[in-house]
């Protein structure tokens, strides 16, 4: 995959190094019922720490330099971002709407505040709808590049960065709300089920 001469766009906060002070919130408990119910139930993170941890406490939020970082993981990140923007954008013209942005890509390690609790780099990359922010903490990258290879796993990071857009996008259209809805008027087995369709679409706007 071909990414070093792509445009950046500058639009990722950089909070790695900053350490997890200033969030609190859901603990150990919590991240363990996001990860069951994404593995699970595919339900998205953000929607997990919503529910457990009810109307996101506040908390002091750390805020990084923003801009485009320096180092090659950070540059890539904003590349595939700016890429991915781009195209919504061009797909919500055609349409006659327009695209909003996420309001940032935070990359941040071990743990930060975020508009739905605290974001925990167990649970991987997720959007936060309350923010419309994407979270990133690049070890993630780390394992997919031991089990797929360096070119293969540029193109596993670019679609999981994809992806977490595409819930930005279900959150723009409506789609997230109208989850959310269904999830608190059926039961249980047909919220999940919502969940997953949900997750599925993001799959495929992140193609």
């Amino acid at each position: 995959m071909r990414w070093q001469d792509g445009r950046s766009g500058g639009g990722i906060e950089d909070r790695r190094g900053m350490g997890p002070a200033g969030v609190g919130g859901l603990g150990v408990g919590g991240v363990v019922l996001a990860l069951i119910g994404y593995f699970v139930f595919g339900v998205d993170p953000s929607t997990t720490l919503s529910v457990v941890g009810g109307a996101p406490a506040a908390q002091q939020q750390q805020e990084g330099a923003r801009g485009t970082p320096e180092d090659e993981a950070g540059r890539f990140v904003d590349v595939v971002s700016t890429n991915v923007d781009d195209v919504w954008k061009a797909v919500f013209r055609q349409s006659g709407q327009t695209y909003r942005p996420p309001a940032a890509v935070v990359l941040y390690d071990q743990a930060t505040g975020t508009g739905c609790g605290t974001g925990q780099a167990a649970m991987g990359p997720f959007y936060c709808p309350n923010d419309q922010t994407v979270y990133l903490d690049l070890s993630f990258w780390q394992e997919m590049q031991t089990k797929l290879g360096a070119s293969s796993a540029d193109f596993a990071k670019a679609y999981v960065i994809a992806h977490e857009f595409g819930h930005h996008v279900q959150t723009l259209t409506g789609a997230s709300q109208k989850v959310q809805q269904a999830q608190r008027s059926l039961g249980q087995a047909e919220g999940n089920r919502y969940s997953v369709a949900l997750e599925l679409q993001a799959d495929a706007a992140g193609a």
